[in-house]
């Protein structure tokens, strides 16, 4: 006797929307017991990540910080991954767009004006469309698999930051670190609450999440990308485009997660820098699917993934656990949610030979008694 999966006739709504939480919970049970395993004080890593930030009202402003560029990409993410359109690349994507608006602001260094910070901006969503558009040419044109063409993509990009970092815009005057020179006070986001670190990307990431929203829940554009990833066959007959729509979803995907580049870089760094890779791009595929895809939900799963980079720097100094630990309690997590959306939409049966060969014995006996 096997076990199989079979498709439930009609999966559960309320399960769909509570296998996040369950995810999160196992998440916690289970971390705390690996790294208690690991000779760690592994409830006590619980604690400090993801309950010490809430207990301390000054932590809540870096998990706002964290929050903002976490939901921006994912919310890009998430067009794409509506309609099967799989963008791994928004790592890269974040770094082209820091680096575009970068450009500009060293260029702008010695000018001053209101509409540099919005050049700044502009040059980071050109950015990361303009290197998202490169998996999304290789697919419509040459029919390469845009996951493995956009996760390539980010080592060149990560490349291209060192280089840069190293030569042409090193600072003269860093005393020799690879860094920019620090951006002027008005190619810097300004601060929306005095005296916190609150600035103007955390309420531009609620609106982009209503914008987002509405494009797709109430628009013709948001329709074609739902369909095309319900039903490719019923998209097409409806003459819908199928390259258009990789297209719109690349690019859309791209210049937000070039847009949360730059934010980043006028804003928490306030320069380039080679440290500014920080994961946000794979961690928000996370964030994501943690809101169902949805962008409200999106900006709540932020806050849940934006506890893991301010709680475990506190661990890190609390209880000596380990960078990796960060990524060691993401992976959990997104492990925990794919298999809750398996068993949401699957079941475990019994199947095999022996079940079959019962059924059909079962069958032939009863079919012979009504014979009879």
């Amino acid at each position: 006797m096997s076990l199989r999966l079979e498709p439930r006739l009609q999966p559960s709504r309320l399960m769909l929307f509570a296998s996040p939480l369950a995810a999160v919970v196992a998440t916690l049970i289970v971390g705390g017991v690996v790294f208690t395993l690991l000779g760690y004080d592994g409830f006590g890593a619980v604690r400090q990540i993801f309950l010490a930030p809430l207990t301390n009202i000054n932590r809540w402003q870096d998990l706002l910080v964290k929050a903002a560029p976490l939901a921006i990409i994912a919310i890009g993410l998430s067009i794409g991954f509506r309609a099967n359109v799989w963008n791994i690349g928004a790592e890269g994507q974040y770094v082209v767009g820091g680096l575009a608006g970068t450009g500009i602001a060293l260029a702008t260094l010695d000018l001053s004006g209101a509409w540099i910070l919005p050049a700044m901006v502009l040059g980071g969503i050109v950015g990361g469309m303009a290197y998202a558009a490169v998996p999304a040419f290789l697919r419509v044109k040459l029919g390469v698999n845009e996951i493995l063409s956009s996760l390539m993509l980010n080592y060149v990009a990560i490349q291209l930051l060192y280089y840069l970092m190293r030569g042409p815009w090193r600072d003269p005057m860093g005393f020799g670190f690879p860094q920019t020179a620090m951006f002027s006070l008005d190619q810097t986001l300004p601060i929306i609450v005095p005296r916190t670190l609150i600035h103007l990307g955390i309420p531009l990431a609620l609106a982009l999440a209503l914008a987002v929203w509405f494009v797709m829940a109430r628009t013709v554009a948001g329709f074609q990308v739902r369909l095309m990833g319900l039903s490719p066959q019923a998209a097409r007959y409806g003459g819908f485009s199928e390259n258009r729509i990789v297209w719109l979803c690349l690019l859309a995907g791209g210049g937000l997660a070039g847009l949360a580049g730059i934010l980043e870089a006028a804003g928490p760094f306030g320069q380039m820098v080679p440290s500014f890779p920080t994961g946000y791009g794979f961690t928000a595929i996370i964030v994501a699917f943690l809101g169902r895809l949805h962008p409200v939900g999106i900006v709540l799963a932020s806050l849940v993934l934006a506890l893991t980079y301010v709680g475990g720097e506190s661990a890190q100094t609390a209880i000596g656990l380990p960078s990796a630990a960060i990524g060691v309690f993401q992976a959990m997590l997104l492990f925990f949610l794919l298999a809750s959306d398996i068993l949401i939409r699957y079941r475990l049966a019994r199947g095999g030979r022996d079940a079959g060969g019962a059924k059909a014995g079962a069958g032939a006996s009863r079919s012979g008694e009504a014979a009879v």
